[in-house]
């Protein structure tokens, strides 16, 4: 290893109140943090005390992938179906940033 070259390091800081956890940010050397780190993060804590409760469904017409959240008009009859690929998100930073859209309705 180059003398002068310093290995970048990543810290997580894990938020949380009695019995619950709000949130994991993973930040990066610069201080800076990327989805792909949160999420990281987020899925090495296993995800506990999150309600998943996003449905993250893909178009049968268009192979588009949209995500509906509770109270959207097609949350209720939407159904989610592993094996097509559709699966459930617990906010909407984490659909948006495996490359989903939110339902317009």
């Amino acid at each position: 290893m180059h003398p002068g070259y310093r290995n970048p390091q990543k810290k997580s800081v894990l938020f949380t109140a009695p019995g619950l956890v709000i949130g994991t940010v993973a930040f990066g050397a610069a201080g800076g943090w990327t989805a792909s780190d949160m999420l990281a993060s987020w899925s090495a804590s296993g995800g506990s005390g999150l309600s998943c409760r996003i449905k993250g469904n893909i178009s049968i017409d268009t192979g588009e992938r949209i995500f509906h959240v509770p109270g959207q008009k097609y949350y209720e009859p939407t159904k989610i179906t592993a094996k097509y690929g559709e699966r459930w998100f617990c906010s909407e930073f984490e659909a948006w940033a495996a490359g989903w859209r939110k339902s317009k309705s």
